[in-house]
């Protein structure tokens, strides 16, 4: 017998804020913290998406070049502060000249989330995946979300996407790019740590040695290592590095049609793979590279590392061109001075340098998805090019439009409008007053 049973309303809000990576945790403090009654939902067990599922290093604080421009504020700056207060993070300048990374301790930040979150008065939902959207017409009524008691429905006046793969959008019917379609999409990287390393020993390796090593192994035909200029680097815990080294290609084309890592079956496939392929570098550093002849595998990361999937079409779009020129705008919510770093399908990494110590403005319009009334997004989702969302995708530029949306948001609400009604210049003061960074010094 076929039925339909009935999903129960479980909560309402003013805002409800979808993931809880580094552009989710920060709109929902954000929308929290100026009034607005907030809910946080999450897929993991905990928050942090892949800011602590994968990663463990912020880029994107700093400017690289002669001279490094402090060029990230407000909300990203408590968050380090609170990481301090474990001694769970340090700065070090990047590998590739991507400017100064603040590297941290993956466990505690999981800590420093939370609290913030919860400080902030926000509620928090861990377990849920949001499987449906209930709309009427360009106006998303509610959400269905999956939970350990079944289907629910929790609903809001203004919904972020903060998903990283706009999740809603796609739900919702709205339009994106799919990665891949266009442009070769960026490749998935299985990251993993290693414990037992002779620091000092893997120092004194410079990074050009250390990429020849890769290389030769790789031609010897001992090792699969399809990458050859992986990177590893040290952590807050003595003797245990991390590494960004494996590449798995993150699109294909099934049955005529363009997929990447939103597919259920690629992205099970990659994840199974990435581990393989981890091995191989694992062999690799245990048997070529100085420092890690006692060194042992550690922890795989929690999932794949994914760096583009959906990005939306949104009230504006940012172009490789406006990276390049350094452009500023009007509504700009952020800045961004980090380098387009495309991880395409090959055993290298391209690289395209903004002009030394200069920012492109991030356009608060490329946080609202087209055609929408009451839904903003942050992070990796935003409307731009796929050579441009490769400079803007950093972790630090995503807090910075995740405390832009979740404020926006909140004065959406106050104000009963639309995102696309909001004075930019108000929601400009609102970021200021906070202690964000939005002009370029």
């Amino acid at each position: 017998m076929n039925y339909v049973k009935s999903i129960e309303l479980k909560g309402e809000y003013d805002v409800i804020v979808t993931g809880s990576g580094s552009a989710g945790s920060t709109a929902a403090i954000a929308a929290a913290r100026a009034g607005a009654k907030t809910l946080l939902i999450e897929r993991l067990p905990f928050l942090g998406g892949i800011s602590t599922a994968v990663l463990d290093t912020f880029y994107g604080y700093y400017t690289p070049g002669k001279k490094s421009n402090k060029i990230v504020g407000g909300i990203a700056d408590v968050v380090v502060q609170e990481l301090k207060s474990y001694n769970a993070c340090f700065e070090r300048p990047n590998t590739f000249g991507a400017g100064t990374g603040i590297t941290y301790h993956p466990e505690y930040l999981k800590i420093v989330w939370e609290n913030l979150v919860l400080k902030a008065g926000c509620d928090i939902l861990l377990n849920a995946w949001v499987q449906d959207v209930m709309k009427n017409g360009d106006y998303i009524d509610s959400l269905v979300v999956a939970t350990k008691s079944g289907l629910a429905l929790y609903k809001a006046k203004q919904y972020v996407d903060t998903t990283g793969d706009a999740d809603i959008v796609y739900l919702a019917g709205y339009d994106f790019e799919l990665a891949g379609e266009q442009e070769p999409a960026q490749t998935l990287t299985t990251t993993f740590k290693m414990v037992n390393v002779d620091a000092v020993s893997r120092k004194a390796l410079s990074k050009e040695a250390f990429h020849q090593l890769m290389t030769d192994a790789a031609e010897s035909g001992k090792y699969n290592l399809p990458r050859k200029e992986g990177s590893d680097h040290i952590t807050p815990v003595t003797g245990m590095t991390a590494t960004i080294m494996t590449r798995l290609k993150s699109y294909d084309v099934l049955n005529g049609k363009t997929v990447n890592a939103t597919n259920p079956e690629l992205l099970s496939s990659a994840e199974i793979r990435g581990r393989q392929q981890a091995l191989e570098y694992i062999r690799f550093l245990q048997d070529c590279v100085p420092g890690y002849e006692r060194a042992q595998l550690s922890t795989f990361g929690v999932q794949i590392g994914i760096r583009e999937t959906r990005r939306i079409y949104g009230e504006y779009r940012l172009t490789e061109a406006d990276v390049l020129a350094a452009r500023q705008f009007e509504d700009q919510v952020g800045l961004c001075g980090a380098p387009m770093e495309d991880h395409h399908d090959g055993a290298d990494t391209k690289w395209g340098y903004l002009p030394d110590g200069k920012t492109v403005g991030i356009p608060y319009r490329t946080l609202i998805p087209k055609n929408t009334q009451n839904m903003l997004v942050a992070g990796r989702c935003f409307s731009a090019s796929h050579v441009a969302h490769s400079s803007v995708r950093s972790m630090a530029q995503c807090m910075a439009m995740g405390e832009a949306a979740g404020t926006a948001a909140a004065l959406c609400v106050a104000g009963d409008i639309s995102p696309v009604m909001l004075d930019a210049a108000m929601l400009r003061q609102q970021l200021l007053r906070h202690g964000a960074i939005i002009d370029e010094p």
